[in-house]
């Protein structure tokens, strides 16, 4: 490029430089400079100017190869994004159907463990509950028995001392002495029976609220792995979740 302009100064000094012709703005210049300086600037001119020229000369053809391949990038692209959207929509599809069917069976090992769990509390409830019967039923009778014998025994010595004219008022002592002994053993005797039957039911409570914290921290689990949906204060077919209501 500076050989061009080198070129064309000179150009322009011969042309400055050249003789007038008279009364005309015209002058004579020497041709054999002036060509020569034309094929300099000629061949100092670089080629990619001629490039140029053939890309102005084509350039309606190159912008339509360019829409043309833009379209087809864009319409490639459209189908490979519209592909990617539903091979994530049949992904999301099957990982939701996994995602229930995992959810169904976590529901029904819960409600199948909540049932085994409150039908072991009745069977332990009511095994408890007859030994704890049956017991008290036999402390009872012993207590009423051993009340019996004794008034019995007090009653045949209040009678032989009565007999006695000396020992009369003797009689009447150790009668009522043996008659309040009867009395306290029975209240005794009733007292420990009262305690089995308290300690019993007590065993039986603690087994009852080991159950219930049993279950219940299987449907705090269960719920807690379950999908927000905004139902999750609703527990499992209306029930309240605190395993109360799984007791009839």
């Amino acid at each position: 490029m500076y050989r061009v302009f080198e070129s064309l100064d000179a150009l322009v000094t011969v042309v400055e430089e050249a003789r007038g012709v008279p009364m005309t703005s015209n002058c004579v210049v020497p041709r054999g400079d002036v060509l020569d300086l034309l094929d300099d600037v000629r061949e100092a001119l670089p080629g990619e100017l001629d490039d140029a020229q053939d890309v102005l000369d084509r350039r309606d053809e190159i912008v339509d190869d360019a829409t043309q391949e833009a379209e087809q990038t864009r319409s490639s692209a459209q189908e490979e994004a519209e592909r990617l959207v539903s091979d994530a929509r049949a992904e999301a599809e099957r990982l939701l159907a996994e995602a229930r069917a995992e959810a169904e069976q976590t529901v029904a090992r819960a409600r199948h463990e909540a049932e085994r769990a409150v039908a072991e509390g009745r069977r332990q409830f009511t095994e408890l509950t007859d030994r704890a019967k049956v017991e008290a039923d036999r402390i009872a009778h012993a207590g009423r028995t051993a009340h019996d014998r004794y008034v019995a025994d007090g009653q045949a010595e209040q009678a032989r001392l009565v007999s006695q004219a000396e020992v009369v008022r003797a009689a009447h002592v150790e009668s009522a002495r043996i008659v309040d002994t009867a009395e306290v053993e029975a209240d005794r005797l009733r007292q420990e029976c009262d305690g089995y039957v308290d300690a019993k039911l007590a065993e039986f409570e603690d087994a009852l609220g080991k159950a219930l914290r049993t279950i219940s921290r299987g449907r705090s689990n269960l719920w807690r792995g379950a999908p927000q949906n905004g139902a999750a204060g609703v527990g499992l077919n209306g029930r309240s979740g605190t395993g109360m209501d799984l007791i009839d």
